[in-house]
């Protein structure tokens, strides 16, 4: 297991409260932390996927995703009785006091959340329902969805809540049992009272709202935290252009109590499966409502602006010209995860820099450690056109540039002795996290160029 937050991890005693039958709909990221965090609190769950070959897999144990310390809730559970896997929507909810609803919400074409797996799935519980059960919107969803899951159960004896999740990946278990709040929409605070119950033990406030106001919970936190990232980002382009350091920049404003540390980190701008799609929800929302967000635009804006001020690094490395291409310039990249911890590439900053480098002729040589040197489906898609290799010494080898686009803790461990050997002379390290102390770098005789860094 990779040493972080988990380490920390306490068991909670399985009989501080009453356990519920619960179905999860959704074995995917959310959908089967949600069910093996609720079988490790003592509920009994019954954890549903419409791929067969991920719940095969599953029954036996195997994590399909990378996340500290689900391999361990999940066989818990297995070994317990208290979570099984099965095919399919109806499975999950037929005997479950509690169904939750854990299925994807893609972003649209007009940048709304896609509501058709949410539909379905419901579409599908709607007849095996048991009279009085709730049902739980886990997934993150547009304001009113809670109407919408109503219209499509046509169920007038169940009630439908809404539950945000508030999970990080990488840490998402130590999240789920550790929460700074659990959020429960309900228009019946009965309703929302009994799945707060089933929350017992955690030692975490929950607030009871209306479903409204829940939704928008979680879309203006993942919002405002995207716009701390964001900010920092062109802090650092101007302490960049102004010659100051941002790693005492943030320090001194971190300091601030009202306004902490935290996401005021800065990088290569964020990306994964939450923030990218759940800022243009908030702004098409806002939109549909007749609020022009201009404020979370610009925070958009700005992130795309970092993505290519990032290429613009390794261009400038290299000495090239506005207009010249890359071609026959070799490029070793550390990292295609969105962030360490994780082997998610969804909206990866990473692929996005790469991609740019590949189309203007560079030949990239990357390394991750959650990712195959030959992978396979939707992976395979994805990665087309970069060359994968399996270690940072086959990356860096015969690299004019060598970018460090994940915050992988081994890579802050390279030997940059012997970086310098493998690279080509006068060679670049493009440190897009500031992993590595530049000191360091120049003093083994390669050029350094960090984010916001003098």
């Amino acid at each position: 297991m990779r040493a972080g937050p988990m380490s920390d991890l306490h068991l909670l005693p399985q009989d501080s409260f009453a356990p519920v039958c619960a179905g999860v709909v959704g074995a995917g990221y959310v959908g089967l932390t949600t069910g093996a965090c609720l079988a490790h609190l003592g509920h009994h769950v019954v954890c549903a996927d419409i791929d067969e070959e991920r719940v095969e897999r599953l029954r036996r144990g195997e994590i399909p995703i990378v996340e500290e310390g689900l391999a361990e809730v999940v066989a818990e559970g297995l070994s317990s009785g208290r979570l099984t896997f099965e095919v399919g929507a109806a499975a999950a909810a037929a005997d479950a006091d509690v169904v939750f609803l854990c299925v994807p919400t893609p972003q649209g074409a007009d940048g709304g959340a896609d509501l058709r797996y949410i539909e379905t799935a419901a579409a599908q519980i709607a007849p095996v329902l048991k009279a009085g059960a709730l049902v739980v919107n886990k997934s993150t969803v547009p304001v009113g969805s809670t109407r919408a899951v109503e219209d499509v159960l046509e169920r007038p004896d169940v009630a439908v809540v809404s539950n945000p999740e508030f999970l990080r990946e990488g840490t998402a278990v130590y999240d789920f049992l550790n929460p700074d709040r659990v959020v429960i929409g309900a228009d019946d605070r009965s309703a929302g009272e009994r799945l707060g119950d089933m929350y017992a033990g955690l030692n975490a406030p929950v607030i009871i709202t209306d479903p409204a106001s829940a939704e928008t919970i979680k879309y203006a936190a993942n919002g405002f935290l995207a716009m701390k990232i964001s900010f920092v980002n062109a802090i650092a382009a101007m302490c960049e252009a102004v010659g100051a350091n941002v790693d005492d920049v943030v320090e001194g404003i971190g300091a601030d109590q009202r306004i902490g540390k935290a996401f005021l980190k800065p990088g290569p701008g964020w990306g994964g499966s939450c923030f990218p799609k759940d800022s243009r929800a908030l702004v098409k929302i806002a939109a549909d409502y007749g609020y022009d967000f201009t404020m979370m635009k610009g925070v958009i804006d700005v992130n795309d602006e970092q993505k290519r001020r990032m290429v613009a690094k390794v261009r400038r490395a290299v000495g090239l010209a506005p207009g010249r291409g890359l071609k026959g310039t070799v490029v070793g990249v550390l990292g295609l995860a969105f962030k360490a911890g994780t082997d998610d590439l969804r909206d990866s900053p990473s692929l996005t820099m790469v991609s740019s480098l590949i189309a203007g002729g560079a030949r990239v040589r990357a390394f991750d450690p959650t990712v195959d040197v030959a992978p396979e489906g939707a992976k395979a898609t994805v990665l087309a056109g970069i060359e994968l290799v399996g270690s940072v010494r086959e990356a860096a080898t015969g690299a004019k540039v060598l970018v460090i686009a994940t915050e992988w803790p081994e890579f802050a461990k390279i030997d940059l002795a012997e970086l310098a050997t493998l690279m080509q002379t006068d060679a670049v390290v493009v440190d897009t996290r500031n992993l590595l102390d530049a000191a360091a770098v120049r003093a083994a005789g390669l050029r350094y160029d960090g984010v916001g860094r003098r």
